[in-house]
C-alpha cells in the first residue's frame, strides 16, 4: 500500500488558529487542563475497575476498554499539539501526519462499536436479566472487543489510503489543529467528489449502523424500565443507561456533524471546534460522567481510597 504519492510533502504545517494568536495561551491551558483530566479520570477508572473485585463483570470490562480508548485518542493528538503552541512551531513529519491519521481514526471508529456493545450490555442486564450470565459470558465479551478493535483499524486503514492517495499538488498547509480526513481531503488538487462518496459510505457504516442499534436497545430499555413496579429500581436502571446515554449524545452528535457532511460544507473554525470537542473534551468528559451518575463507581472509588490510606498507615 503506498501511503505517499508523487505530490507528498515531507511535512505539513498545521494552521489551527494561528490567524487568531490572542488564541494561543489560552487554547495551551485548556488542552494541557482537559489533557490532565482525561488522563488523571480514565486512568482512574481502568485501576478501580481492575483492582474491586465487585466491579469484575462485563459492563464494567467494556468500561475499562473505553478509558484505554480514550486515554490513547487524546494521546495521539493532544502531546504534539501542547508541543506546537509552546513552541510556535506549526509542522508533523509526514509519517507523524500518517500516523495520527491511523491512529485517530482506529481509536474514534472503535469507541463507535464498543458503544454499541455497551448498549447491548444494558438491554440483555435489562431485559434479558436471567439470561445475563449465560448471553453476556467472558469468551462472548472478548469476541465483542476483538471485533471492535479489529473493524475500527480495518476502517481507518481503508479511509487513511484513501485520503493520502489523493494528489495534493504540493500543498502542505493543513488548516486544522492534527491530521483528520476532512482537513486532509481539502489540500487535494483533484475532484474529490468520488473519494468522498466512498468515505461517506464507510463513515455510515461505522457511525450510523451503531447509533441506530444503540437507539433500538434504549428503545427496548426504556420499556423495560417503564414496566418496573419499584421506583428505585427505575432510578437505578435510569441511572446506570442514563450515564451510557450521555457519552453516546457527546460523541456520536459531534462526529456525524464533522463525517456525514462534504468537507466544504464545514464552517472553517466552526469544524475545528467540533474536531476538539470529539476529540479531547469528551474523553475528558467520559469518566465524569460514569464516575459521577454511577453508585457502583462512587462506592468503589471510596473502598480503594479507604485500602489506600489503610496500608499507607
Amino acid at each position: 500500500m503506498n501511503w505517499a504519492n508523487e505530490s507528498s510533502p515531507k511535512e505539513f504545517v498545521l494552521l489551527g488558529f494561528s490567524d487568531k494568536p490572542w488564541l494561543q495561551k489560552p487554547l495551551f491551558m485548556l488542552l494541557l487542563i482537559s489533557y490532565t483530566t482525561t488522563v488523571f479520570g480514565n486512568v482512574s477508572i481502568m485501576m478501580v475497575c481492575i483492582l474491586d473485585p465487585k466491579l469484575h463483570t462485563p459492563m464494567y470490562f467494556f468500561l475499562t476498554n473505553l478509558s484505554i480508548l480514550d486515554l490513547c485518542y487524546t494521546t495521539s493528538t493532544v502531546p504534539h499539539m501542547l508541543m506546537n503552541i509552546s513552541h510556535n512551531k506549526k509542522t508533523i513529519s509526514y509519517a507523524g501526519c500518517v500516523a495520527q491519521l491511523i491512529i485517530f481514526l482506529a481509536l474514534g471508529a472503535t469507541e463507535c462499536l464498543l458503544l454499541a456493545v455497551m448498549s447491548f450490555d444494558r438491554y440483555v442486564a435489562i431485559c434479558r436479566p436471567l439470561h445475563y450470565v449465560v448471553i453476556m459470558n467472558p469468551w462472548f465479551c472478548l469476541r465483542m472487543i476483538a471485533f471492535s478493535w479489529f473493524t475500527g483499524f480495518s476502517n481507518s486503514v481503508l479511509q487513511s489510503s484513501l485520503t493520502l492517495n489523493m494528489p495534493r499538488c504540493g500543498r502542505q498547509e493543513v488548516d486544522h489543529f492534527f491530521c483528520e480526513v476532512p482537513a486532509l481531503l481539502k489540500l487535494s488538487c483533484a475532484d474529490t467528489k468520488p473519494i468522498v462518496a466512498e468515505l461517506f459510505f464507510f463513515s455510515v457504516l461505522i457511525l450510523l449502523i451503531p447509533v441506530t442499534l444503540i437507539l433500538i436497545s434504549y428503545g427496548f430499555i426504556a420499556q423495560a424500565v417503564l414496566r418496573i413496579k419499584s421506583a428505585e429500581g427505575r432510578r437505578k436502571a435510569f441511572g446506570t443507561c442514563g450515564s451510557h446515554m450521555v457519552v453516546v449524545s457527546l460523541f456520536f452528535g459531534t462526529g456525524i456533524y464533522m463525517y456525514l457532511q462534504p468537507p466544504s460544507s464545514t464552517s472553517k473554525d466552526w469544524g475545528k471546534i467540533v474536531s476538539l470537542f470529539y476529540g479531547i473534551f469528551t474523553p475528558m468528559l467520559n469518566p465524569l460522567i460514569y464516575s459521577l451518575r454511577n453508585k457502583d463507581m462512587k462506592e468503589a472509588f471510596k473502598r480503594l481510597m479507604l485500602l489506600t490510606f489503610y496500608y499507607k498507615k
